[in-house]
């Protein structure tokens, strides 16, 4: 976990959940230092979480299982965070596990889920988790951030025009696609600017 400036346990606090790809054995606290600096200028939580022994395979179901298991040991010691909104991020392979853990955990009901950030994604894998973890019709009220960069050879600028027109299709209400000049990589000043429209969004 990393903490912004002033952090203490007597007020809420944003919370920015981490997924990465399995590509080029990447592990989610090996990517939390991208959206370290972002998250602290906002008042971000940053959480990422692994296991200490190595699966056979790393599965989305793995995953959840970590992550759950993380969040459950943070909601024991601090009850109150268990209110915190909560924000999923991720690049690339880490964007569509993002999807998959959302709607996965969201249907516990114990997750104050209030976005998407999802960043050099070239297929909609959140909307094909709702088909398998229906949900709430509340739940397609959760903003959703496309980072596209405009000269990503993998996540092309239409690949990811085309996310955007599958998650609208599926019936989510605030979806946004925002271009930065770059590659396949998170940038992170359009990351902070998603922080920003997701406390506009949910008014926290």
């Amino acid at each position: 976990m990393m903490f912004p400036p002033g952090f203490d346990l007597t007020r809420p606090w944003p919370m920015l959940i981490i997924s990465s790809t399995t590509d080029l054995h990447h592990t989610s606290p090996g990517d939390a230092p991208w959206y370290r600096a972002a998250a602290m200028a906002e008042g971000w939580v940053v959480l990422a979480t692994d296991a200490t022994i190595r699966p056979r395979e790393d599965s989305t179901t793995w995953r959840v299982a970590i992550l759950a298991a993380g969040l459950e040991l943070i909601h024991h010691d601090w009850p109150q965070s268990k209110n915190w909104p909560v924000v999923f991020a991720g690049m690339s392979g880490g964007a569509k596990r993002s999807g998959w853990m959302g709607a996965m955990l969201g249907r516990t009901n114990t997750l104050n889920i209030r976005g998407f950030f999802l960043a050099g994604i070239n297929d909609d894998r959140l909307s094909a988790a709702l088909q398998a973890y229906p949900e709430s019709p509340e739940f397609l009220r959760v903003p959703v951030w496309i980072s596209s960069g405009n000269n990503d050879p993998i996540a092309k600028p239409r690949d990811e025009e085309g996310v955007r027109d599958s998650l609208i299709h599926t019936g989510f209400r605030n979806v946004k696609l925002s271009h930065f000049l770059g590659g396949h990589q998170l940038d992170r000043a359009d990351l902070q600017r998603a922080l920003k429209w997701f406390r506009q969004m949910g008014k926290f």
